[in-house]
């Protein structure tokens, strides 16, 4: 899918146990317009340009990784922790944009 001019562009940076955790989840997004690769090659130095279907499509893998982390191998409390933060970090963006 290629965006046009008009899509909101998403900036985000996602660094450390952030990023680690998300890394584990790339697998669940496969069929999300090559977000899986994105995130695979992203290393955290800049911040990630996301899109609207990206953040939806983040936010059901976040959703199902929160629901059982034990099944999404998410051990650790720092792992979940991090997962937690990222949800709702994501979550903010969203509402802040939808109510501009």
């Amino acid at each position: 899918m290629k965006p046009s001019k008009h899509d909101t562009r998403y900036k985000v940076r996602v660094a450390g146990t952030e990023l680690a955790v998300l890394h584990k989840l790339t697998w669940m997004m496969c069929d999300a317009f090559g977000l899986d690769r994105k995130i695979d090659a992203y290393k955290g130095t800049r911040p990630i340009t996301l899109y609207s279907w990206d953040l939806d499509c983040l936010d059901a893998v976040l959703c199902s990784a929160l629901r059982d982390p034990a099944r999404h191998d998410i051990a650790s409390d720092s792992e979940l922790n991090a997962l937690k933060r990222l949800d709702v970090r994501l979550r903010e963006l969203r509402q802040r944009e939808a109510r501009s």
